[in-house]
């Protein structure tokens, strides 16, 4: 198939997959005329890389599920090198959710602060007398109002 037969069924851009053949994650057979032709391994490989980078992972982290995949491997997480990218990935993910549920505590704890704080100071009595609302009726103009 050609470059943008393979983008379409990829739901990716031409200009895309260029970038991946310039980076190595890609690569194109010619035919006779020099048009880039492509396989069905290739479409398995954009989809690996899709989903991996739906994900999170960066494109340099797909690299080894597309080469375990360029390898025969039926799939791109059959390899070792596949295997340590998603124990790192997982130890990044892992180290992210305690960051946020320490963030996620401090605002929890903020909050409940200051909903005290708000909490202690209903209904308390103005300590001034010329304090609104006490010194002025609500009907009172602003000439009626005390300086």
């Amino acid at each position: 198939m050609r470059i943008g037969e393979l983008a379409e069924r990829a739901g990716t851009t031409t200009r895309t997959l260029r970038y991946y053949e310039a980076r190595g994650l890609l690569t194109a057979a010619r035919d006779a005329q020099g048009h880039r032709v492509f396989t069905e391994d290739d479409l398995r490989v954009l989809r690996q890389i899709r989903t991996l980078r739906e994900h999170g992972f960066d494109l340099e982290e797909t690299r080894p599920f597309v080469e375990c995949l360029r390898a025969g491997h039926p799939a791109g997480d059959a390899c070792p090198d596949s295997l340590e990218v998603y124990r790192r990935k997982l130890a990044e993910l892992d180290a992210c959710i305690a960051d946020l549920r320490s963030v996620r505590d401090e605002v929890g704890a903020r909050l409940a602060r200051a909903e005290a704080e708000a909490g202690a100071g209903r209904g308390a009595e103005p300590r001034c007398a010329l304090t609104w609302p006490a010194a002025v009726p609500p009907h009172a103009t602003e000439e009626e109002t005390p300086a």
